[in-house]
């Protein structure tokens, strides 16, 4: 019987589930009652409702001792019990190690599935620069972020001790790996690509993958949004190099493209102007002033070479301090000094 069970286990062993232990267990808590029951005849220990407790404690090597079997074939029955317990023990141990490995292994190598909701999907990895991405990122927050990369491009997941960081590799074109980064369930994507042609092609697969999604697409030569947009209209592009304002429109959807209108010629622009000195108004009084006669919003107010940005509407500005403001045109003194008049 110790062979069989020798045999069972070798054969087992190249094909080990989670059934497996309960197999062994089954199989040898069978035969070693049949076996137990001729060694020991009426014995106590054969019968039906005391065996399953001797079986139990025996098989885990706990041995209480309140029965036990007075014969040598007994004996050697529960020599087998021992056995068997430590087999399945073994086998149990084995496979849960088995199943750890593999799916470390998996996860390192980025072929788990993520079940995530909230989370920004980052796709395209550049060694350095997504690093530094994703350290700002998490300094904002605690928000998770999947790390999208080309199996071209890492091995294993590269930044494997950074807490909230998942991975996943592979083909970024394939909608599958893309859904294995729970894209459709993301609040943003990210698209940071090697190169422009590759951002345009990223673009299209997360725009399938996650249609409804906040996507920012990150481009060196920024006239290609033209391109970009006639994927979806609704799709985000900003400079590859500023990556504050990456960080920006993740945040606040549209703000780029705010930035964007300001930065054009020929349209809205940000403009400064002293404050003639015949003048004497509240930063409160020149916002409604400049807004009500002359299209303007006031951003940040300059006094004593220190600038700050939206200062409390009561703060006084005094003649000589600068305005700085948004507004169709530059505005000269004059036309301040005619604004404050009304």
């Amino acid at each position: 019987m110790p062979f069989l069970l020798a045999r069972l286990w070798v054969r087992f062993t190249g094909n080990i589930s989670w059934r497996t232990p309960l197999l062994v267990l089954a199989f040898v808590f069978t035969t070693s009652w049949a076996l137990m029951a001729l060694a020991e005849g009426d014995a106590d220990i054969a019968d039906p409702g005391t065996y399953w407790w001797w079986f139990l404690v025996t098989a885990s090597t706990v041995g209480y001792g309140d029965f036990f079997p007075a014969t040598i074939g007994g004996r050697i029955v529960g020599a087998y019990v021992v056995m068997g317990g430590v087999v399945t023990l073994t086998t149990f141990f084995t496979h849960l190690a088995s199943t750890l490995a593999t799916a470390k292994g998996r996860r390192m190598h980025g072929l788990l599935s993520h079940d995530l909701t909230g989370h920004l999907v980052l796709v395209g990895y550049t060694a350095g620069r997504t690093d530094r991405l994703v350290a700002d990122l998490r300094a904002e927050g605690d928000q998770p972020i999947v790390v999208c990369a080309w199996e071209d491009q890492v091995v294993e997941h590269p930044l494997v001790d950074t807490d909230g960081v998942h991975f996943v590799r592979g083909d970024l074109t394939d909608l599958a790996v893309l859904r294995r980064a729970s894209i459709g369930a993301a609040s943003a994507v990210l698209v940071d690509a090697r190169d422009d042609n590759e951002a345009l092609t990223l673009t299209v697969a997360a725009e399938e993958a996650a249609p409804g999604v906040h996507t920012v697409v990150t481009l060196r030569d920024v006239a290609r949004r033209r391109t970009i947009r006639r994927i979806d209209a609704t799709v985000h592009c900003v400079q590859w190099h500023a990556l504050g304002l990456v960080f920006d429109e993740l945040a606040d959807p549209g703000i780029a493209d705010v930035y964007d209108q300001l930065m054009t010629p020929g349209g809205e622009g940000t403009w400064s102007t002293t404050v003639p000195t015949e003048v004497s108004l509240s930063y409160g009084a020149w916002q409604r002033a400049l807004g009500e006669h002359r299209r303007t919003t006031l951003l940040a107010l300059e006094t004593d070479g220190a600038v700050v940005v939206n200062p409390g509407w009561d703060t006084p500005v005094p003649a000589g301090a600068r305005l700085f403001y948004v507004g169709p045109q530059r505005l000269g003194a004059d036309e301040l000094a005619a604004a404050a008049r009304g």
